[in-house]
């Protein structure tokens, strides 16, 4: 017993001392997973949601898929600058709470409320009146254009109410308060499914809506997640909570802040949706069978993402406060902390994915194709899971502490140059050469594995360079 309690003390690092205060690595463990698991178990959920979404819609068809498929990175391109100023938001928050300034913190959700209104309206129109060159943008063809269009339409008609709740739920996983933003996203995705259910091939008494029936229901969704999110900061007790008749002024220290970490965000998110975008297009000029297949394997990749994700979020608040807390070695030994958790979530993934390859596509599809396309797809995605989540941990590590613009350095080298050659390479040239290999359908799974790795590689070596515990907000 006494030799099991030495590995475990070995290999989590329990008798690592933390000298900025009295907390363990015990503690410190308990923190992060205390925040940690709510965060990760919506994204794990949310995951799971849009599954179920993909599932119905895939009882129209491959051509259903696509054409929602399609609508992805659009979708996240419109978003973008919203979700780099929430980065900030969430950045500055944690610092502001590690400070103990309090006024500062809720001064800083105002501030970003009033700046992500203005960028809502602007993306709404967007949206709304350019949905059939987005689409086109995306690669959409004559066969998945209209019903891309029409889901992308109705689903921007949301886009401020989203941006709304993005910012509110930033704040809150600044604090570190994961379990309102997992209650308020959970709720909006079961109203999601559940309104899928009645509308996309009507239920219930509901018209059968098809591929509308599905963007309807998530712009529904939406509008829940917003007036959960709004309940919550009205509220009198609450942390962040906000005065609706108070006014507020912009104050340059704030913005500066918002500023530093949300421009070097969006550079980043503009060569990643950039580089997803031209990578999506390589992808559906193969064919609808492949885009098809490539959308189903991201669904069940967006596992491994968005609970690596929720541990992310755990750190970028955590290192925010102890580095405002002037805590340096704290901030430290969380990133040891986050780099071990994220090895026990890897794998459990690659288990998920080995022994359920054979399952899990026919969650989304009846074709056998499909199927055994995807199941090799698998195998490759399970590869790349170890580099791919340490990859996220760390951006958050770095995020936390406002290193952000090394991050987009990296995107724009792996995401934006490298892996949309390696998709081109693999699904063209190479394939022609090795038709019987199926690199046409694998072939982006093996970029990704190199994207992953190459990222991962990058970020090791700045967070352990250290010099991010200086960086000031």
């Amino acid at each position: 017993m006494e030799d099991h309690m030495s590995l475990i003390n070995s290999v989590f690092g329990l008798q690592s001392r933390n000298t900025d205060d009295s907390d363990t690595m015990s503690d410190m463990y308990r923190k992060l997973l205390t925040i940690a698991w709510p965060a990760a178990l919506e994204g794990l959920l949310l995951s799971l949601m849009n599954s179920f979404d993909t599932m119905m819609v895939g009882k129209l068809g491959p051509a259903a898929i696509a054409s929602v498929g399609l609508c992805a990175q659009p979708r996240m391109i419109l978003l973008l600058v919203a979700q780099s100023l929430c980065v900030g938001t969430t950045a500055v928050v944690a610092r502001r709470k590690g400070e103990d300034r309090h006024d500062s913190a809720v001064s800083c959700l105002k501030q970003s409320l009033a700046i992500i209104t203005f960028i809502g309206i602007i993306i709404t129109l967007i949206g709304c009146f350019g949905a059939h060159g987005l689409v086109r943008l995306a690669g959409a063809s004559a066969e998945t254009e209209p019903n891309a269009a029409i889901y992308f339409r109705i689903i921007s008609s949301a886009f401020i109410l989203n941006c709304w709740t993005l910012c509110i739920c930033a704040a809150m996983r600044g604090i570190g308060e994961t379990k309102i933003t997992m209650r308020v996203n959970m709720t909006a995705n079961i109203v999601n499914v559940f309104l899928n259910y009645c509308l996309i091939q009507g239920h219930f008494g509901f018209p059968a809506l098809g591929v509308r029936g599905a963007a309807i229901a998530t712009a529904a969704g939406t509008a829940v997640s917003f007036f959960m999110a709004l309940r919550v900061v009205l509220k009198k007790e609450g942390y962040l909570s906000l005065n609706p008749f108070g006014g507020f002024a912009f104050d340059r220290a704030t913005v500066g802040s918002l500023i530093h970490v949300g421009s070097g965000t969006i550079a980043e998110s503009v060569f990643l949706r950039v580089g997803f975008l031209i990578n999506g297009r390589l992808i559906a000029g193969v064919g609808t069978s492949a885009y098809a297949t490539n959308q189903i394997v991201m669904q069940v990749s967006g596992l491994s993402f968005t609970v690596g994700d929720g541990t992310a979020s755990a750190a970028t608040s955590l290192i925010g406060q102890s580095l405002g807390a002037g805590k340096k070695e704290k901030a430290r030994l969380y990133v040891q902390v986050v780099r071990r958790v994220s090895w026990i979530i890897s794998l459990a993934i690659i288990l998920l994915l080995v022994f359920g390859r054979n399952i899990l596509p026919t969650l989304f599809t009846e074709d056998p194709v499909i199927r055994s396309m995807a199941a090799l797809c698998f195998i490759i995605l399970a590869v790349g899971i170890v580099p791919q989540n340490l990859r996220v941990v760390f951006a958050g590590c770095l995020r936390g502490a406002g290193d952000v613009r090394y991050v987009a350095v990296i995107s724009l080298i792996s995401v934006l140059i490298m892996r949309p050659l390696l998709t081109w390479a693999f699904c063209y040239p190479i394939h022609a050469m090795f038709p019987a290999m199926h690199f046409n359908y694998t072939g982006p799974w093996i970029s990704f594995g190199l994207d992953a790795l190459l990222r991962a590689v990058l970020l090791t070596l700045r967070v352990n360079q250290g010099k991010w515990v200086d960086i000031r907000l």
